[in-house]
């Protein structure tokens, strides 16, 4: 009878550990199981260098959703957005690619506009601003200087 009582502890705590990994690769993975009401929006920019999918969207410092994808659109980066459902993005918004410090990771960024209206699921931001690529505001700092001399 003892021994019984031991292998069931033991087995419930084996099951208990195998279900808390699941639960905990999901979540860390960021695998929707289930799905969010997240909703797209898509944004033209002529320069994304740096910006990775799965990187954060954020306005005022909150993230408020990730970068979906990213593609090639008529020689331009279109990308994707995916917004948590319960912010509403005004028409003239305006979205920019960042960087988190001097050099670190890429992020965009949403300037809310003051329109009464909404972007809908699945529109688009009008308004971008591209990626700063540093090598290229040195470039031509050095050639400013050159040509001064």
């Amino acid at each position: 009878m003892n021994r019984f009582t031991t292998e069931t502890a033991v087995g419930l705590f084996m099951i208990l550990g195998l279900v808390s990994l699941a639960y905990l690769s999901i979540r860390l993975g960021d695998v929707r199981i289930f799905g969010k009401n997240e909703y797209i929006v898509k944004a033209h920019f002529a320069n994304v260098s740096g910006l990775k999918e799965g990187l954060g969207v954020e306005i005022a410092g909150v993230t408020i959703g990730k970068v979906d994808s990213i593609a090639l659109d008529n020689y331009e980066a279109l990308v994707k957005l995916l917004i948590q459902p319960d912010i509403k993005l005004q028409e003239d918004s305006i979205v920019a690619i960042r960087t988190q410090g001097i050099i670190g990771d890429k992020y965009v960024k949403i300037l809310p506009g003051g329109s009464n209206e909404h972007i809908k699921p699945n529109g688009e931001i009008i308004e971008t601003e591209s990626a700063i690529e540093l090598e290229e505001l040195v470039s031509k700092y050095i050639k400013e200087i050159k040509g001064s001399q």
